[in-house]
């Protein structure tokens, strides 16, 4: 169960469809580079539901196929430059969605349910681009009621870091929860964390409502600060400037190739 970054990025594949959280609940940096060097290609990316630094190094590294996602951008840091382009200029897929929608593919993929049902959509034009979302009528009602039906999403792999996990491969995600259904949903389940305990965090009270059973979890790395320059929650804050930095160098291509052969060194710093 508890091994490195490396030999878990070696079970990735190319086309493998890849979940990943938001910016705020344990993006795995430490992931991306060693998927950038390992050379993925066609991956289909599920964000979960909105997605940003991870993504756009990915797209800048010609690692992705598509993205599914409500968004994607680097927040207080402006927009994804590297993901803007690649829409531009046709490079790749934008699966359009919402963030309610994002889950309840997930939340249906881990019923083993074909679809899940939600209203929300209904009037939309996010609906008109997705002829995979089905409209029909509720049959329990007695007259027109329609309603949604949303595919369910069921990843190859979710990729997330947390702040802990113990020697049994149970690990804590808080108040994260919408980590869960990702991991629920998926085929594996990668996880970095900034440390390793020694007690079974299922056996305590006080940690077990947070916890995510190892039953769900296939790998763990321990890789302290490797949601950096992303901050991690109750831990670390964001590295704002760093983000920042970033957002401008990749600005174009040439500058965003320049940012992540400059940085290789301090990323190892990173942990």
């Amino acid at each position: 169960m508890l091994t490195n970054v490396d030999s878990l990025v070696d079970r990735l594949r190319d086309g493998m469809r890849i979940a990943v959280p938001v910016d705020y609940a344990g993006v795995a940096m430490a992931f991306t580079r060693p998927m950038i060097a390992r050379g993925l290609r066609d991956l289909d990316l599920v964000c979960v539901p909105t997605g940003g630094l991870q993504v756009d190094q990915l797209i800048g590294a010609n690692c992705v196929r598509s993205v599914e996602t409500s968004a994607v951008s680097l927040g207080e840091a402006g927009g994804a430059p590297r993901f803007n382009a690649a829409v531009k200029e046709g490079r790749i897929r934008v699966i359009d969605a919402t963030c309610p929608a994002v889950h309840a593919g997930l939340i249906a993929a881990q019923k083993g349910s074909p679809f899940f049902p939600m209203r929300g959509l209904i009037g939309t034009d996010v609906l008109r681009n997705r002829p995979d979302w089905k409209m029909i009528d509720n049959p329990f009602a007695d007259q027109g009621d329609p309603v949604v039906l949303i595919p369910a999403i069921k990843p190859d792999v979710a990729i997330f870091h947390a702040p802990m996990a113990d020697r049994a491969g149970n690990v804590w995600i808080g108040r994260r929860r919408e980590l869960a259904p990702m991991a629920y949903a998926a085929t594996d389940t990668y996880v970095t964390v900034d440390r390793i305990v020694d007690d079974n965090l299922l056996a305590d009270e006080t940690t077990a409502a947070g916890v995510l059973p190892a039953l769900y979890v296939s790998g763990i790395a321990h890789v302290p600060q490797g949601a950096w320059p992303y901050g991690l929650w109750g831990v670390y804050p964001a590295d704002t400037d760093e983000l920042k930095r970033y957002a401008a160098a990749a600005r174009t291509q040439e500058g965003f190739d320049a940012y992540m052969a400059a940085t290789d060194t301090r990323n190892d710093a990173h942990p």
